[in-house]
């Protein structure tokens, strides 16, 4: 498997703990480094696994429903940084609110130990 290819596996990845709302799939997917960023589409930055998995699991806890659609923009690999640009299409249900959004997402991940790990995501949303 080549580079390009591991990473857009780890994004995958992250994508379907995120749909799935699985938390050890998300735990699996981030690095636990301290420099690790999160930022959901309108909400301030989130540094380290402790606040973001945090976060994960209040999404989780809170989201009934939860369908997403991934249109991948542009991918690169440096080395051992990469990224991968997303649209991302999410349809979810809170409470008994259907809430559709669409966000442009940018995922950093480094490779450690030859395994491909989220460092950044960044997801800003769109107007519609």
């Amino acid at each position: 498997m080549s580079d390009e290819q591991a990473v857009l596996a780890a994004n995958q990845a992250f994508y379907r703990a995120f749909e799935r709302k699985d938390m050890e799939a998300m735990q699996a997917v981030w690095s636990k480094g301290t420099g690790s960023l999160c930022i959901h589409p309108g909400r301030l930055a989130l540094r380290g696994w402790d606040a973001i998995g945090s976060s994960w699991e209040k999404i989780f806890k809170n989201t009934s429903y939860l369908e997403i659609e991934v249109e991948i923009i542009t991918t690169e690999v440096n080395s051992a940084i990469a990224y991968v640009v997303v649209l991302e299409k999410l349809f979810q249900v809170v409470g008994n609110q259907r809430v559709q959004a669409q966000s442009m997402a940018t995922n950093i991940f480094e490779c450690m130990a030859q395994k491909w790990y989220l460092v950044h995501h960044h997801g800003s949303p769109l107007a519609r």
